[in-house]
């Protein structure tokens, strides 16, 4: 995990760079897609295009979107905000997360998980500072991508009930790039052969990062592996430091952790329910074979 957060640290700040090189956020998007295509395409030589078969295209379709939202108003406040101000905005996914879940999925919050959604909100204001500094689409940009995100991620949860990851994986992929091509079209401009390596760079980093982010969440609970991600705002404030001597304020740092607290919490309180069901689950099962067993034929 925490090589995870170094490498999505470093493509963030490889963002930053290639916008300051003066090329369209539209088409950074767009050749980001492509490099990432370009990695992926071993891969879905492997498993074949069987794996894309699906009767759900149109709820691909919004993941997909949504996803392709996240990232274009991502790569914007990367853009123009300091490194640190962005991801530690972007650490309210989770609370936006738990509330679409509420909506969407059904889920029940109690008390606590609720109070932590409003103390992480909390903590985003005392980023924003409304009405004590001038805001603009800048600063709510990294709003809507954690927005976006958490939306992506409620879909993600819809369709792994029905659909492989697989044709998760191999579908966003591909139809994320037609939507990205479309906007860039617009904007276009000759990008020169060190934007082209910076692109190319930025989609091995996506893909790596985004690899060992998976494969931590795979090997420990959220409760245990999202404290971790706290990292990545320790390594963005660095590299924004170093390379682009960005100084975010204390409250930028008050405010995220304030955010994170609440994000660690409700994944304590989500990993805590979803235990406590799956024990509900079995305890029904055994009841019920056992209730089978002693109603069935003796000999």
């Amino acid at each position: 995990m925490v090589f995870a957060c170094f490498i999505l640290s470093v493509m963030a700040g490889e963002i930053r760079f290639v916008a300051d090189t003066g090329m369209p956020i539209f088409q950074i998007v767009f050749l980001r897609n492509v490099a990432g295509l370009l990695f992926f395409l071993p891969w879905l030589a492997q498993v074949g295009f069987g794996g894309l078969k699906t009767e759900r295209i149109g709820a691909f379709g919004l993941r997909s979107l949504l996803g392709f939202a996240s990232m274009l108003s991502w790569f914007y406040a990367v853009s123009v905000l300091p490194l640190a101000d962005a991801v530690a905005l972007n650490f309210t996914a989770p609370i936006f997360g738990t509330i679409l879940a509420i909506i969407f999925l059904k889920e029940v919050v109690g008390i606590r998980r609720g109070t932590a959604m409003v103390v992480g909100f909390l903590g985003a204001m005392i980023i924003l500072r409304p009405g004590f500094s001038d805001l603009s689409i800048d600063a709510y940009s990294a709003i809507v991508s954690a927005i976006t995100m958490a939306s992506s991620m409620i879909m993600v949860k819809l369709l792994s009930r029905t659909e492989s990851i697989t044709a998760m994986v191999a579908l966003n992929q591909l139809l994320v790039l037609p939507m990205s091509l479309i906007p860039a079209l617009f904007v276009w401009e000759t990008p020169t052969i060190e934007q082209l390596l910076a692109i190319l760079f930025i989609g091995f980093l996506a893909t790596v990062g985004h690899l060992a982010f998976t494969k931590a969440y795979s090997l420990a609970d959220a409760s245990v592996v999202m404290p971790f991600d706290f990292f990545r705002l320790i390594f963005s404030a660095l590299i924004g430091f170093i390379f682009f001597m960005q100084e975010p304020d204390l409250l930028t740092y008050v405010g995220a952790a304030v955010i994170f607290a609440s994000s660690i919490y409700i994944a304590i309180r989500e990993s805590r329910v979803s235990a406590a069901q799956a024990r509900e689950k079995e305890k029904e099962v055994l009841a019920q074979t056992a209730a089978e067993t002693r109603s069935g034929p003796t000999r």
